[in-house]
């Protein structure tokens, strides 16, 4: 079999002279308080083989998302974009329409919104969260879901509102790998896989883990429970870089994904590493 194709389906870059990063606070993440640019990216995903990335959104605002279609368009690494817009929005239709035409429009993908900052823990089910959720599936663009444990219930519901609308679970939920907790995330996370319309990326465990003080055993529990729930045709690699660089840097990011993996099947393993990302966001190879 030849080698896989490994697509980064979850990274970030910003920078703090064009736009603060205000979620950056705390001795913890200052590592985190400068710039990140594909620039700083392209080397060390060249070096680990991987052919094609998606660019994340990491703030909520309009600008941000027409700045990385504009990357994308420059940059050949970028063969995707998960940008945000106002979900309850009347006009969003209208604004995704826009967004489209827009230099490197094509590489739009997907949506996501910091669910996970919202005390509403229902939030995704409001009304008019769901009217724009309807809107982003008319528009042909998957949604990602970024949200904390206490908040899966909501998105299986918000995902059996809305068959026709594919949802990408970022970072598996975030479960407490840190402290070695998996219940009652497993039983919550399973039920959101037992709807078809959802994916998950096996990302961010790394910086949920006891940082920097973390093993790969201790990801492993959390890594099979996505892998037994979703099935390897629906988990994509992610890199969460840079904010995975808080626990380790590119490369080991991806050899424990290999490694959280090798119990698959070289076509299930493939299917990790790059050909669900490709077949979800409709990706074209650079």
């Amino acid at each position: 079999m030849t080698a896989p194709i490994v697509v980064d389906a979850h990274h970030h870059v910003w920078d703090l002279a064009v736009r603060d990063q205000t979620w950056i606070t705390g001795p913890a993440l200052a590592p985190l308080r400068r710039d990140f640019s594909l620039r700083d990216l392209r080397p060390l995903a060249e070096r680990a083989g991987v052919r094609a990335s998606v660019l994340v959104q990491t703030v909520t605002v309009p600008e941000e998302t027409p700045e990385m279609l504009a990357q994308a368009a420059s940059d050949p690494l970028v063969a995707g974009v998960v940008g945000w817009t106002d979900l309850t929005a009347p006009d969003i239709a209208d604004t995704l329409a826009e967004l489209r035409g827009m230099p490197g429009g094509e590489r739009l993908v997907g949506l996501r919104h910091q669910v996970q900052a919202e005390s509403d823990s229902r939030w995704l089910l409001r009304e008019d969260v769901l009217r724009g959720l309807a809107a982003v599936a008319d528009a042909g663009l998957a949604y990602d879901l970024v949200v904390l444990p206490h908040q899966l219930p909501s998105a299986t519901a918000a995902a059996r509102r809305l068959p026709g609308l594919t949802f990408v679970l970022d970072h598996a939920g975030k479960p407490a790998v840190a402290t070695a907790e998996l219940e009652p995330w497993a039983t919550d996370l399973r039920d959101l896989a037992a709807e078809p319309n959802v994916y998950c990326k096996l990302s961010g465990l790394v910086t949920e883990a006891d940082w920097p003080h973390w093993s790969v055993e201790d990801l492993r529990p959390y890594a099979d429970t996505v892998l037994d729930a979703f099935g390897p045709e629906r988990v994509m690699f992610g890199s969460d870089w840079p904010v995975c660089t808080l626990a380790a840097d590119y490369a080991t990011v991806l050899d424990t994904t290999r490694r959280l993996t090798t119990r698959l099947d070289p076509h299930e393993q493939a299917r990790v590493l790059g050909d669900t990302a490709l077949t979800v966001y409709r990706l074209t190879l650079p």
